[in-house]
């Protein structure tokens, strides 16, 4: 672990010396601002509560997320530098791990940033804020199996625009699965048990259980384990990229 814990700093720091930090937390705070108060429509709803806020926050990872991890191995493979990783005493499961867990404290710290939203539903209201820490627990949980997928795709192509759009249309998959329009499409002729795996693969889902409140075990299974899943998958793409 000490080794992952030095390749998490290197790359954490590294999202600061460059104006990907800047960038990135700007737009996130101002993409939540504007769908919170805008969008969803706080102040006509009357309603001391954070559901405008989070209800947007798969559709703002959607986007956000997969252009973080775009440059997670995308970029490395690019320029050349992966093989140099590959020759430190490092496994690349730690290495796979330490970027992981970098760019997770990355999205954690903008989504911590966001707190003056939170103050402001306390001044206007009584909200509950118990439901308020699970509901931003859950969204750090949605934004890792994000980040856990783009990841992979990552390390999939040196293109950080192809890892981009593919990273995008994955995680799309992952947020409709449960979905009427994609349940509709199954419903005619599949049996139930099929229909409910299908829903119990989506991001909204969960995540819509855990904004409720209600932490289930269940709910936090899956999220670590879709991570656990595709950063495996990540260390498997690696080592075959390497025997290459």
């Amino acid at each position: 672990m000490g080794r992952v814990g030095i390749i998490f700093k290197r790359e954490l720091a590294g999202y600061f010396v460059t104006p990907i930090a800047a960038v990135f937390i700007v737009i996130f705070l101002l993409l939540s601002g504007t769908f919170t108060f805008y969008l969803g429509s706080f102040f006509p709803r009357g309603q001391a509560d954070l559901l405008p806020f989070f209800n947007f926050h798969p559709w703002l990872y959607l986007i956000l997320i997969p252009a973080l991890a775009m440059r997670l191995w995308a970029e490395e493979r690019k320029e050349g530098t992966i093989e140099l990783l590959f020759t430190l005493p490092v496994t690349l499961w730690e290495a796979v791990l330490g970027k992981f867990l970098a760019a997770w404290c990355f999205t954690a710290i903008a989504l911590a940033l966001t707190f003056p939203i939170w103050i402001t539903v306390n001044v206007l209201g009584e909200p509950d804020n118990g439901v308020i820490v699970a509901s931003y627990f859950g969204s750090l949980l949605m934004a890792g199996g994000f980040l856990a997928i783009g990841s992979c795709i990552s390390a999939v192509t040196k293109n950080q625009v192809i890892a981009f759009v593919l990273s995008v249309v994955v995680c799309l998959g992952f947020v409709l699965s449960g979905f009427p329009m994609v349940l509709d499409f199954f419903s005619p002729w599949a049996p139930d048990f099929l229909l409910q795996a299908i829903s119990s693969f989506s991001f909204f889902t969960h995540f819509t259980a855990i904004s409720k409140g209600i932490i289930d075990l269940r709910d936090l299974v899956y999220f670590l384990s879709v991570m656990a899943f595709w950063l495996f998958a990540t260390t498997l793409l690696l080592e075959w990229k390497k025997a290459e």
